[in-house]
């Protein structure tokens, strides 16, 4: 099986199917949208309960988990105005999706998706 990027920007594909390579996820459907400033505090807000706009949010659904039928990794929603990288932003949020987390890993997370940044 292979992923399904149809729901991510073209310009972000490449970039997104080398962090689910390098994170071990092989299949699964995932959306990455670029939205306005409003929308991401929106987001942010009422996911988060942070009033303010971020670069990069990401809502997992199936995750890395096993399922019975077609796998839904998830949303990564992203404000270009707020993120210095899109590429990296898309990274960010796929490696979210798939599991990981940098606010309780040691450090694995940030190295992974350096070495996705830096793969051709």
């Amino acid at each position: 099986m292979t992923a399904d990027l149809e729901d991510v920007p073209p310009d972000l594909r490449d970039a997104v199917r080398r962090a689910l390579e390098m994170a071990g996820v092989h299949d699964g459907h995932i959306s990455v949208a670029l939205v306005d400033e409003d929308r991401i505090r929106e987001l942010n807000r009422e996911h988060r309960g942070n009033d303010q706009p971020t670069d990069v949010l990401a809502f997992p659904f199936d995750g890395a988990t096993v399922v019975a039928g077609p796998r839904e990794l998830g949303d990564v929603v992203i404000c270009p105005a707020h993120a210095t990288d899109l590429r990296e932003a898309a990274v960010h949020g796929t490696l979210h999706l798939c599991g990981f987390d940098h606010e309780t890993d040691d450090g694995e997370m940030l190295r992974l998706q350096g070495r996705v940044l830096e793969s051709p």
